[in-house]
């Protein structure tokens, strides 16, 4: 972004910072003092805001199998201000989502999840230079070794033309998502799809990765690029708002396993 024409309208207003400063004005206030994790009729563990059950945009109960999860956005709710904030809560949108849809969907999402081995990041790498295919290879080339111990090898090759994947391998991808379920399907999909890596996100789940290895995988090219012409301060809140989300899916990965 050029710096003149950037930073006003005409008149001195800078229009994105009145955009983040009207979306902050609609934010709605809060309206309790404690989250906690308790009982509600027989369900064990459920959200209450100041003793009373939260529901999901559906209205259904916002309850949890694994009270860890539970803890866990217990605790986004904590750390509210004065306003609730949906973007700071991404355990609690990842808890929607799964309570509202991941039964009817799940499936369709264990589809979604085994197609990235089709296209996977771990499979494209760079021609030149020899630095950034070094990097590559030091991170990718053990995932694509894990993929293999799984039976389901991946070939990999130079440039962005696609790679076709033989079919048994995608079938065992697919195979190894059934017994994943719930939240943890839901916190599968985000961890994939942030990394573009069925590979990474099976690895986090199977707890062959560690998650700062696993961001590190996935952003190769992206610090490649950086260091060589740095990095503007919308590119750096778009990757430390993605962070956040895949901190939480790791989270409830962990908690699941």
């Amino acid at each position: 972004m050029s710096a003149d024409g950037a930073r006003g309208d005409g008149n001195g207003v800078d229009p994105l910072l009145a955009a983040r400063l009207k979306s902050r004005q609609n934010l709605p206030k809060r309206f309790y003092k404690a989250a906690t994790i308790g009982r509600h009729d027989d369900v064990p563990h459920v959200l209450l805001l100041d003793g009373r059950p939260a529901r999901t945009p559906a209205k259904r109960l916002i309850a949890f199998d694994n009270p860890v999860i539970g803890e866990l956005v217990a605790g986004e709710w904590n750390a509210q201000g004065e306003t609730i904030n949906p973007a700071t809560m991404p355990a609690t949108r990842l808890a929607n989502t799964s309570i509202d849809g991941m039964t009817e969907a799940a499936n369709a999402v264990r589809d979604e999840i085994a197609a990235y081995a089709g296209s996977d990041l771990i499979c494209y790498r760079a021609e030149t230079p020899d630095q950034l295919t070094g990097l590559q290879g030091a991170a990718w080339d053990p995932l694509l070794g894990r993929a293999r111990d799984w039976g389901m090898p991946l070939q990999a090759a130079a440039g962005v033309m696609h790679v076709g994947q033989d079919a048994s391998s995608l079938a065992r991808a697919r195979v190894m998502l059934e017994p994943i379920e719930g939240m943890a399907l839901a916190a599968m999909h985000v961890a994939t799809t942030l990394t573009g890596s069925f590979v990474i996100a099976m690895a986090l789940w199977r707890g062959e990765l560690a998650p700062d290895a696993a961001w590190q995988a996935a952003h190769i090219d992206e610090d490649w690029q950086v260091s060589l012409w740095g990095e503007d301060a919308e590119a750096a809140a778009r990757r430390a708002y993605r962070h956040a989300e895949f901190i939480a899916a790791v989270e409830i990965i962990l908690a699941s396993r």
